[in-house]
């Protein structure tokens, strides 16, 4: 057996080890893993924000009401992961706590892109430290607060983005596309989620039913978090 060339090796083995061309591999594998999760959906809306998630039910004996794919953080912030569900139930633990906390010190709501920053720094700091690894998990994060409605994706390398309407997940590429298409900024709320259903029908098939999918709005004018009932979208599909 040949030996493997030395600029081959290691590279891979250490999250603190950068390769000859500057990259984390680490962080790189652990965007695949995001590339791998379940499909997810945000728009920021005339009236509102909105997210939609599949739920990527794998066994008929599941119960689909029993799996949550958009938690609240507070009632003015709703975020859904795509990736290693286990990493982002630690991160929302994490938010719901600093969003508490900011009520209890402050007596009122934490500004959105806090919640962001918080939780990307942690992330970013699991890219340089010894013993640890990358979250493998991308979180999209939505609310509204006196700015108005928000709509961030934070990586798995601990950066953030603010966006008008995005995609992530599996098929996220495909989604964009339509979103790139068909997305306006003049959309209501209703009109939003009707886009965001039909390009996850479109990315999952024959496999996608109405049980998958996972909804929720809030808008300016209440600013509170809200689930889409499923008749709602079973009418979206017909």
């Amino acid at each position: 057996m040949q030996p493997v060339p030395h600029q081959l090796m290691g590279y891979d083995r250490a999250i603190t080890m950068f390769s000859p061309d500057g990259r984390l591999l680490q962080v790189e594998y652990a965007k695949k893993t995001v590339k791998q999760g379940t499909t997810a959906v945000g728009m920021i809306c005339k009236d509102g924000v909105v997210i939609v998630a599949d739920k990527r039910i794998i066994d008929k004996l599941m119960v689909p009401e029993s799996i949550e794919k958009i938690y609240q953080i507070d009632e003015h912030i709703a975020v859904t992961v795509s990736g290693l569900v286990s990493d982002g139930r630690v991160l929302i633990e994490r938010a719901q706590l600093k969003a508490q906390q900011h009520r209890v010190s402050f007596d009122g709501a934490v500004d959105i892109i806090e919640v962001v920053k918080d939780v990307s720094d942690l992330k970013q700091l699991c890219t340089q430290s010894g013993g640890l690894r990358p979250f493998g998990v991308s979180l999209m994060i939505a609310g509204i607060d006196n700015e108005g409605p928000k709509l961030y994706v934070t990586e798995p390398s601990g950066i953030y983005f603010g966006f008008k309407a995005t995609a992530m997940g599996e098929g996220d590429s495909e989604i964009l596309e339509v979103l790139n298409k068909e997305y306006k900024e003049t959309m209501k709320i209703d009109e939003a989620i009707s886009l965001a259903v039909k390009s996850l029908k479109k990315v999952l098939d024959a496999n996608f039913n109405s049980d998958r999918v996972d909804a929720v709005y809030l808008t300016t004018e209440e600013k509170k978090f809200r689930k889409v009932d499923k008749n709602k979208i079973k009418e979206l599909l017909k």
